[in-house]
């Protein structure tokens, strides 16, 4: 493992650190773990359920998310059957359970009819796992956004609209293997700043081939104009197996330069920093990730469908993981052909002990502006952070952090560097299974 030290003498953008462990540690366990003994001891009244929909209308370059393109005829119905079955099994050996927010993702869930997604909010609604009134997301593409489907979201009570744009400029989009034209964009955004939604999000991204301070402030200043109450700010990655990765593609040398650029513009016009990547408005109604009800740190998390993880303390686990289409598709096909009976088993996952649990809980605390509250991790934990973790006194000796108020927080500097402090973080043990993981 490379130091702190070594890892700040390089490029700062060294790994999204959004979930703990990263699905690449993950592997078949040796014997199926069913899931009534997996969630008998856990906490189940304030859950957050993920739903994933695998499917889209075209592959970006960038992407290396679970879903597929141009499904066959009859694919997006046989998923929709699986995922019937796998709610209805994961219901009846949950037990007694609640959830306090949800959201669907994929993909893109618009990518489905009016029909498709009518009966997914059904079946949802018939297990018992998806209760009105809760903060419930969706994610959506420019080209799905029809008017008919936004009202469809609001009438089923989706509370945040989450759009993919990531960049305004016509040129940008097609360096990330993405065309679309901006009246599309702006005809999609108009329809959601108009339909009262509680919360809508704008993914950007920065790092992008040809793309230039002007062209960068051009996009925050589109974004800015349709008053998102949040605004994800995504650096470019180039990974395996995508459409950019084949082609050889870099990202650019001047990622923290736009990210600074781009901190600063948000921060003058009323947003608040609350990660890395995500900036919320003053004005947002809504927390989002993270409310009062719900917490991440501690909560436990149902994924439904493949590629949606599910997390109880000691145990995480999931479908298979793959990034090619051969991989996606065989995923898939697996997924729609099991038995209800094998949905009422985790098969693939990791398995954490006193000491990932701790470490996990770390990490989604500290890589968010708010920090890791001393008292908290000391109250639930059992010990206080310094006796678990000494070496984070590095991050305050590199002035990437500072303890205040009981808090240890990340300063400006060090929430830049949340991409290198985030993989620094990892196990050995972790960071070992991920090292041999063979992507497909």
């Amino acid at each position: 493992m490379l130091t702190l030290r070594e890892r700040l003498q390089d490029d700062p953008f060294q790994g999204y650190a959004y979930a703990y462990p990263h699905k690449t540690a993950y592997r078949h366990f040796d014997t199926p773990l069913p899931l009534r003994d997996l969630w008998a001891d856990e906490d189940k009244q304030a859950l957050f359920l993920y739903l994933h929909l695998p499917f889209c209308e075209m592959r970006c370059g960038f992407c290396n998310l679970f879903t597929t393109v141009n499904p066959r005829e009859g694919k997006v119905a046989r998923y929709l059957d699986a995922l019937e079955r796998q709610i209805d099994v994961t219901a009846e050996a949950l037990g007694s359970h609640r959830y306090a927010r949800g959201a669907i993702g994929g993909g893109t869930p618009t990518f489905l009819t009016i029909d498709e997604m009518d009966r997914v909010f059904a079946m949802l609604r018939k297990a018992g796992s998806l209760p009105r009134g809760i903060p419930l997301s969706c994610e959506l593409s420019p080209a799905t956004a029809e008017p008919e489907k936004i009202a469809q979201l609001l009438e089923q009570g989706v509370t945040r609209a989450s759009i993919g744009v990531q960049s305004f400029v016509e040129s940008e989009t097609r360096a990330l293997g993405r065309p679309q034209k901006p009246a599309v964009l702006h005809a999609a955004l108009e329809r959601l700043a108009a339909a009262g939604f509680p919360v809508v999000n704008v993914d950007l991204i920065y790092g992008i081939e040809g793309q230039t301070a002007g062209s960068w402030r051009e996009s925050l200043e589109q974004a800015v104009h349709y008053q998102p109450q949040e605004i994800f700010l995504y650096p470019l990655y180039v990974r395996p197996l995508t459409g950019l990765g084949r082609k050889g593609r870099d990202p650019s040398d001047r990622r923290l330069e736009r990210f600074r650029q781009a901190r600063d513009f948000l921060l003058e016009r009323g947003y608040r920093q609350i990660s890395l990547r995500l900036f919320r408005h003053e004005s947002s109604p809504v927390e989002g990730d993270g409310g009062a009800s719900y917490c991440c740190q501690e909560d436990g998390m149902i994924g439904f469908g493949a590629g949606a993880r599910s997390y109880t303390r000691r145990v995480h686990y999931c479908t298979e993981y793959a990034v090619g289409r051969a991989g996606i598709e065989a995923i898939l096909d697996d997924f729609v052909s099991r038995p209800a009976s094998d949905h009422g088993f985790a098969w693939y996952g990791c398995e954490l002990d006193a000491a990932e649990q701790k470490r996990r809980y770390l990490i989604k605390s500290l890589l968010r502006a708010d920090g890791l509250d001393e008292r908290a991790y000391e109250t639930w934990a059992g010990l206080p952070w310094t006796s678990d973790f000494p070496a984070l006194a590095e991050l305050l000796d590199h002035g990437l952090a500072i303890r205040e108020d009981g808090v240890f927080r990340l300063t400006k500097y060090g929430l830049e560097r949340a991409d290198t402090i985030g993989p620094w973080l990892y196990s050995d043990a972790i960071a070992s299974r991920m090292e041999e993981y063979e992507l497909v």
